[in-house]
C-alpha cells in the first residue's frame, strides 16, 4: 500500500497492509462510536487490543474513551544516542546484563525494595490527584522500573556505528489502577444514561462531569509519571553502561508517549487525540519506532501527515496473540534470532511471546508509513533485556 491509506469505512482510514479480519471488525466498530468525530486512523502496526485497536489514532470532541487510552497510561520510549561506537565496547556485555537485572526491576508487579528518592522529588513539582497511601507507595518503588510483556531496555547501534541506549515503559502499576478505576466509571455511566455501545469497553467520559475531571487529572499525571520514570530508567541504564566501558557522554535523548490523549487542533478545531499505540509525528517531531526482539528499530522524523492526525505507528504491532505464540514457537527458533547479542537466552521459555514471529514486519510497517515519517537512523541490537 505504501503511500496511500485505504479507506475501510466511512470513518476509517488504514496504512496498515497486514491487517487481520477482527483487528479491521473491532477498528470499525470503534469508528462508529457515538463519542468518535472525524475519521478513526489505523496505523500499519494495528492489532487486537481490548475495546479500541492498539495502533489507532481517533479523535473526540467532548469525551475520553478511557479503554482506547489504554491501561498503561503514558507507555512510550526513550532513546540516547552516545559518542560512544562498537569498538568501545566491552567483549561481552554480560556484566551490563547482569547489573541492569539488579538495578532495574522488571516484571509484573515488581519494583524496588524501597521508594526512589528521585520520585519524591518529581510528585512535589505535581498536582495532588488524591492518591492514597498505597498507591504512592506503588508508584514510589516502581518508579525506574520496566514493567512485563514488550517493555525492555537495550544496547543498539545505528548506521553510523555510534551506540544508543532504548527502552519502553509506561507508568506502571498505578498508571493500571487508575486507568482501570476509569474504565469502570465509564461503564457505569454508560448504563446509566442508557448510552448504546457495541462494545461495552467503548464506554466514554463526558467533559463538564466530575468523572471526567478526574479521570482527566489522573490521565495527566499518569503520563508524566510514564515519562519521567522513562528518565529514571535511562539514567540509571546509561550510568551502568558507561561505567562498564570507562569513558562515555549521551549527546542527544528522544522521549515520546505512544498511550495517551492531549488537546490538539484538528479538523479546524480543538479536539481530544486518544493514540493507543500511536506516536505524534509532526513536522520537527522525533519518533522512536522499536521492531520486536532480533529486528531493527528506526529513529524517525515527523512529516505532520494531517490525514492521521500527525502520527504514525509505535512498533512492528503483534501478529499472533501471547497465548498462541506461546504454543506455536520453539524457543529454540528465539535463540536462533538472538544469536550473536547478549539476552536473557536462559530465560527464552519465557520471552517466546516476544519472537520476531509473533509480531509484524517491522520493515514492512515502515513502508507502510512512508507518508508519516522519515528514517532518521536505523538501529541494530546488541543487548537486550526485557520483562517477563
Amino acid at each position: 500500500m505504501g503511500e496511500v491509506a485505504e479507506r475501510l469505512g466511512p470513518n476509517l482510514l488504514s496504512w496498515a497492509s497486514d491487517l487481520d479480519l477482527a483487528t479491521r471488525d473491532q477498528a470499525l466498530a470503534l469508528s462508529r462510536s457515538p463519542a468518535v468525530v472525524g475519521h478513526v486512523a489505523l496505523m500499519p502496526d494495528a492489532h487486537l487490543g481490548v475495546g479500541a485497536t492498539i495502533g489507532t489514532v481517533l479523535p473526540t470532541s467532548t469525551a475520553i474513551i478511557p479503554a482506547a487510552v489504554g491501561v498503561d497510561i503514558g507507555c512510550g520510549m526513550a532513546a540516547c544516542e552516545t559518542d560512544l561506537v562498537p569498538s568501545d565496547l566491552p567483549e561481552t556485555l554480560a556484566p551490563l546484563l547482569r547489573e541492569w537485572r539488579q538495578t532495574i526491576p522488571s516484571g509484573v508487579g515488581e519494583g524496588h525494595d524501597d521508594p526512589q528518592p528521585g520520585f519524591t522529588a518529581w510528585l512535589q513539582a505535581q498536582a495532588d490527584i488524591g492518591l492514597d497511601a498505597g498507591q504512592l507507595r506503588r508508584a514510589a518503588v516502581q518508579f525506574g522500573t520496566l514493567g512485563s510483556g514488550n517493555h525492555f531496555v537495550e544496547v543498539a547501534v545505528d548506521e553510523r556505528d555510534r551506540v544508543w541506549i532504548l527502552l519502553h515503559s509506561g507508568s506502571r502499576g498505578i498508571g493500571n489502577q487508575l486507568a482501570q478505576a476509569a474504565i469502570r466509571e465509564a461503564k457505569l455511566l454508560a448504563k446509566r444514561w442508557l448510552i448504546p455501545l457495541e462494545d461495552p469497553d467503548l464506554a466514554y467520559l463526558v467533559q463538564g462531569d466530575s468523572a471526567f475531571d478526574a479521570y482527566l487529572a489522573a490521565l495527566r499525571w499518569s503520563q508524566a509519571y510514564a515519562a519521567a520514570n522513562r528518565v529514571q530508567i535511562q539514567a540509571q541504564a546509561v550510568s551502568s553502561l558507561l561505567r562498564i566501558v570507562g569513558k562515555g557522554q549521551v549527546t542527544d535523548t528522544i522521549n515520546c508517549h505512544h498511550n495517551y490523549t492531549e488537546r490538539e487542533h484538528h479538523l479546524g478545531r480543538d479536539l481530544w487525540i486518544t493514540r493507543k499505540g500511536a506516536i505524534r509525528a509532526r513536522v520537527g517531531d522525533r519518533g522512536i519506532i522499536p521492531g520486536s526482539m532480533g529486528t531493527a528499530s528506526y529513529i524517525v522524523g515527523g512529516l505532520g501527515n494531517a490525514a492521521s492526525y500527525q502520527s504514525c505507528s509505535h512498533g512492528a504491532g503483534r501478529r499472533m496473540s501471547r497465548t498462541r505464540a506461546r504454543k506455536e514457537i520453539p524457543a529454540d527458533d528465539l535463540r536462533q534470532m538472538m544469536r550473536g547479542r547478549e539476552w536473557l537466552e536462559e530465560e527464552a521459555d519465557h520471552l517466546v511471546d516476544e519472537a520476531p514471529a509473533a509480531y509484524k514486519d517491522i520493515d514492512q510497517v515502515m513502508a507502510d508509513q512512508a507518508d508519516l515519517v522519515k528514517v532518521v537512523h536505523r538501529l541494530s541490537q546488541v543487548l537486550n533485556y526485557k520483562g517477563f
